[in-house]
């Protein structure tokens, strides 16, 4: 028995465009991580003005947590070899990434701010703000759940089906 985690090959996908599919979504959160940490004070500068209701404090915490996970769902999509389960950390940390920027986008369509710059690519590209946000963010999410639904990490035991006689 070993102390030490042992990594593993990454599960056979269901379909061939599911690594595809994998891949645009990891080649969209790439982007978004290398021009959000690009200018990392500035945006979280940028979250603290999308007045969320935890205040400055919740904002820095989203914006941390935002690219941190933006980071760690890269070798999930990417299907590096893994511990079982960092494999599935990294596939929710893929859902949390879509699943934050869909209620930040809806939050400042809510709010009826003007907002200058959304954040997908931090303070580097302004993106102004619309229902093309919520969208994209929708669309992020789409993409996770394609991938996780491609490449489920946990492998299912089948089940033995009886025949019943009479």
């Amino acid at each position: 028995m070993s102390i030490l985690v042992q990594t593993t090959v990454a599960p056979a996908v269901k379909t061939k465009n599911v690594s595809k599919i994998a891949i645009v979504y990891a080649v969209i959160l790439v982007g978004m991580v290398v021009t959000q940490l690009f200018t990392f004070d500035e945006f979280l500068k940028l979250l603290s003005v999308f007045d969320l209701p935890g205040g400055v404090r919740y904002a820095h915490f989203i914006g941390a947590f935002l690219v941190t996970a933006e980071v760690l769902a890269l070798p999930f999509l990417l299907r590096m070899q893994l511990s079982p389960a960092f494999r599935v950390v990294s596939m929710i940390l893929g859902w949390a990434v879509a699943l934050i920027w869909t209620k930040l986008t809806v939050w400042l369509l809510i709010q009826d701010s003007y907002i200058n710059n959304v954040g997908f690519l931090g303070t580097v590209v302004n993106l102004i703000l619309g229902w093309w946000a919520v969208f994209f963010s929708i669309a992020l999410g789409i993409l996770a759940g394609w991938s996780s639904w491609g490449m489920w990490p946990v492998q299912q035991k089948t089940k033995r089906v009886s025949k019943r006689t009479k």
